[in-house]
């Protein structure tokens, strides 16, 4: 059971803590769906049907399925390969809710997701984006400046080294115990880069009211939070739930659009629950989450030609056109990107199926899974020529363009 610190123990400045600068939460109540039903798969659908400008190619999904299938087996591609990458701070193993480590990795995650959005910059491929200089892992001493999603974890990771408890939520909640300067520190560009981190306003704005969130409500720590979620399904329950939870309890994670009336749900938060949700019973049906819709598995979608784009579309985004949040254009791809992964998922499902020998165990595939590797593809896909091998492709188009709270 979480325990609220008592109110002497809280900065005078707790109360009315400034809200983060997102958009607004649609009003009204949320749609209504059955347990165990993702209603962001749900709405991406129909958002895909209705608006009718990505299309699903079934070709490509089948071919992207065998790929991707055997891909992932040769490389041993499994949720722990989460843990491989040398800046994520793992706990120890084995796995332990009371083990000091578990604590400190939860709050770690919930920081890096509430700030795991919006990293591209105009100056993509250059030296002049903004980037991060530290150790290439925490078992290295190679220092390199890191960009994209990975100037986040290092800038984090660095703050720690430093003696600096940036995770710590009844810290960085606080401007009296962690004022702006202090992010300015934590988040401080290299040498080289002549841009800072997008958005660096609103991430301050976000952390404060996240931090808030687990000081008022759940013991000041990411851990008080599974421990309430944990008591509220008695040990049952499944990741889907856990986004539910999490999505009710913090805004910033409720990406929610009103297209036609209706609402479109794109909260998806694979790694923030991935690493509690798995030490749940059955894993805790991860299967049932869906990617998470940002602007770089997208890309590597329509290369691997799961996803069609009509010629005006192509246009846009080779002209490097900002989508407006929200707009038919961002909605389409993100929506597309949601239900193609499901496709290839129900595809390599089957491919499993058709190879799983009598009395061997069933193997579970989640998007969450394929999300990961997608998104590693796709960086490893920057640096080649005529991008992925092995697989028939579609000429690799840039991202697409939202500056966004979001992803």
């Amino acid at each position: 059971m979480a325990v609220t610190p008592a109110p002497e123990s809280l900065p005078n400045e707790y109360q009315g803590a400034e809200d983060f600068n997102g958009k607004e939460i649609p009003p009204g109540p949320r749609e209504a769906f059955a347990e165990g039903i993702n209603p962001v798969l749900e709405t991406s659908k129909w958002v895909v049907k209705d608006i009718g400008l990505v299309g699903l190619n079934e070709g490509g999904i089948l071919s992207a399925a065998k790929y991707i299938h055997s891909q992932m087996q040769r490389e041993s591609y499994t949720p722990r390969t989460w843990r491989t990458h040398p800046l994520h701070l793992c706990p120890a193993e084995p796995f332990a809710w009371d083990d000091p480590s578990t604590r400190a990795c939860l709050d770690w995650i919930f920081l890096i997701s509430s700030l795991n959005f919006s990293f591209w910059s105009e100056l993509e491929g250059q030296p002049g984006r903004y980037g991060v200089e530290w150790r290439e892992g925490w078992d290295s001493e190679r220092i390199v400046v890191h960009t994209g999603y990975w100037s986040l974890v290092a800038a984090v990771d660095r703050a720690l080294e430093e003696g600096i408890p940036i995770t710590d939520p009844t810290f960085y909640a606080f401007e009296s115990r962690c004022p702006d300067e202090v992010f300015e520190h934590v988040f401080r560009p290299a040498a080289q880069s002549i841009e800072g981190i997008p958005l660096l306003r609103e991430r301050i704005a976000i952390l404060r009211k996240n931090g808030s969130i687990l000081c008022e409500r759940f013991g000041g720590s990411f851990y008080g939070f599974i421990d309430a979620f944990r008591s509220r399904y008695g040990d049952r329950g499944t990741a889907l739930q856990l986004v539910k939870m999490v999505t009710d309890a913090f805004p910033s994670f409720r990406d929610e659009t009103v297209y036609r009336g209706r609402r479109d749900m794109g909260w998806v938060l694979p790694a923030l629950v991935r690493r509690p949700a798995s030490a749940l019973p059955r894993r805790g049906a991860i299967h049932e989450l869906t990617m998470f819709a940002d602007y770089r598995v997208p890309q590597i979608l329509h290369h691997l030609r799961i996803l069609s784009y009509p010629p005006a579309l192509v246009k846009l985004l080779n002209a490097h056109t900002p989508f407006a949040s929200g707009s038919q254009e961002e909605l389409s791809v993100r929506a597309a990107s949601i239900v193609g992964v499901e496709r290839v998922r129900q595809a390599i499902l089957q491919l499993v199926a058709d190879e799983r020998e009598d009395g061997q165990e069933e193997d579970v595939v989640s998007s969450v899974v394929i999300d990961f590797y997608l998104w590693d593809l796709a960086k490893r896909a920057e640096g080649l020529v005529g991008g992925v091998g092995g697989v028939e492709t579609a000429p690799m188009l840039p991202i697409h363009r939202t500056r966004s709270i979001w992803y």
